[in-house]
């Protein structure tokens, strides 16, 4: 069984002060675009993963994978074996701030779920998501939608197509450091409770993307160019070669820069990458669906 699953983008990333557990309340505005792995389950002695693609080098291939912890999750709760290979076809970036390790456990759950014949409720499949990862149950459900609690609680939101161009840096940013430098720079202030901005979700559903290029917004920005400064230079690359708008795509350090139709993702891509402002460049558009059954 194989099973495709998208990356996704943070149009609205709003982060609180750290919460009594270690995580941070978030009001997170999550698009899946059309830039996706693939996970496929076969029957095996006992659970095994590999991964090929670029930055395939970088996927652990033990059971610290999220594909690997969820198709352990769902065969524990089946009360059975989690005997599968696992082999991801990785092409969203690793650790670059597009839930691409939450999208590989997204997709091993649904495609272990066809293996085994389970029929698992989609409800029982979404607390699994939320155990795995505050990103996971997003990249089961696609589309988009307003992630709040520490982003696992979802509600879907009205969203127009949009065109996007994604810069992939060298080397990754870890998630929890970039949330304690957010801490850091955020120390002795009065962080405000996160809530979505009513006129970023009425741009999202207008399909204008000028209106949302306005209102697009990070709280993670400020914290991942601390740890990363060269990422500025690349925002004001992809915005001087004509996006509408940049910012850092979660926690990072890929960026993420709106533009108008294809034909201006096209050329903001060649110029990003001309520039020598980031690694490798990808075009996307979003929504996307979230992780679909392929047809065998």
């Amino acid at each position: 069984m194989t099973v495709r699953v998208p990356a996704k983008v943070n149009v609205q990333l709003a982060v609180g002060a750290a919460r009594p557990d270690g995580f941070h309340g978030l009001a997170n505005v999550f698009l899946a675009v059309s830039l996706f792995d693939e996970v496929t389950a076969t029957p095996a002695q006992a659970l095994t993963v590999t991964c090929a693609g670029p930055d395939a080098d970088q996927v652990p291939l033990d059971r610290t994978n999220l594909a690997a912890r969820a198709a352990e999750i769902l065969a524990a709760r089946a009360g059975i074996e989690p005997a599968v290979h696992l082999h991801i076809a990785k092409n969203i970036p690793v650790a670059g701030g597009m839930a691409g390790g939450s999208a590989d456990g997204a997709a091993a759950l649904l495609a272990c779920d066809a293996l085994w014949g389970l029929d698992t409720p989609r409800a029982e499949l979404l607390d699994i998501c939320a155990v795995l990862g505050s990103d996971v149950p997003f990249s089961l459900v696609g589309g988009a939608a307003l992630g709040t609690g520490r982003g696992e609680l979802l509600t879907p939101v009205d969203a127009g197509t949009f065109h996007w161009v994604f810069a992939v840096a060298d080397g990754g940013l870890s998630t929890p450091a970039v949330f304690r430098e957010f801490d850091r720079l955020t120390a002795g202030t009065a962080v405000p409770e996160p809530e979505a901005s009513p006129a970023l979700l009425a741009a999202l559903a207008s399909g204008d993307p000028d209106a949302l290029a306005a209102t697009l917004a990070n709280d993670l920005q400020p914290a991942a160019l601390s740890l990363r400064p060269a990422l500025a230079d690349t925002l004001a690359a992809g915005t001087g070669a004509g996006a509408l708008a940049a910012l850092v795509s979660g926690s990072g350090p890929t960026t993420a820069f709106l533009v108008r139709d294809e034909e201006s993702a096209a050329k903001v891509a060649a110029a990003l990458y001309a520039a020598g402002a980031c690694r490798a460049t990808h075009v996307a558009s979003s929504p996307a669906p979230g992780a679909t059954v392929l047809p065998s």
